[in-house]
């Protein structure tokens, strides 16, 4: 009888091990940036825009990601980054944001795993030590608690893509609330690992975004 517990508590922590962490998460659209919907002549224009400017710095903000393979998961994510919020009239919808993240700052659960992410399997952070993503629309929409669709260029490893995510943004007149969780292909931005090891590592990461940006009083 013993046994057999043992082997039911194993069986059942294998099949937690293997469970995908990206499984319910809504996914980004990712497509070449000639693609991008929002440049039609309708879109409104962040270049042009100028509002409240707030900065997005690690003491306000936390960029974090879940990656994982069939037998476990492993989370990081990036220590040092700058980014702005341009606050337009109050409304998200008018408003842009960009972000900058040191991919020199990674960090993972592994220490091990963690040189292999910057290496050239992954990120290559020694030829591409930059993340940016520059928003092109922000609308309202949105499912599971998400209020927005953010549209806008994210050029990560040399490639540039444009992405599409839901998020969760509260404007009040003391702070902007901004939460993310959103699943992409790292494949999408050539992130390979060579040979059958590849196929263990789930093409699917879950990137999450959290910030409480104080208001300028």
């Amino acid at each position: 009888m013993k046994l057999k517990l043992i082997a039911i508590f194993s069986f059942a922590f294998l099949l937690a091990a293997c469970e995908d962490p990206a499984a319910n998460k809504p996914r980004a659209t990712v497509t070449d940036p000639a693609g991008n919907a929002s440049s039609n002549s309708d879109a409104p224009s962040t270049e042009s825009a100028k509002g409240e400017a707030l900065a997005l710095t690690p003491a306000n903000t936390t960029v974090t990601f879940i990656g994982s393979k069939v037998t476990g998961r492993h989370e990081g994510g990036f220590t040092m980054f700058t980014g702005t919020i341009d606050l337009v009239n109050g409304n998200p919808a008018e408003s842009s944001v960009s972000v900058e993240i040191d991919l020199n700052t990674l960090y993972s659960d592994d220490p091990k795993l963690t040189d292999h992410l910057k290496s050239a399997d992954f990120f290559e952070v020694a030829k591409f030590p930059k993340a940016t993503f520059r928003s092109t629309r922000i609308e309202p929409g949105g499912k599971a608690g998400d209020n927005y669709l953010v549209t806008g260029d994210l050029e990560m490893r040399g490639q540039l893509k444009t992405v599409s995510f839901p998020l969760k943004i509260d404007v009040t007149s003391t702070d902007v609330t901004v939460k993310a969780g959103f699943v992409i292909n790292r494949k999408d931005f050539g992130m390979v690992y060579p040979g059958k090891a590849d196929d263990l590592i789930r093409d699917d990461v879950s990137i999450l975004m959290d910030s409480k940006v104080l208001r300028r009083k």
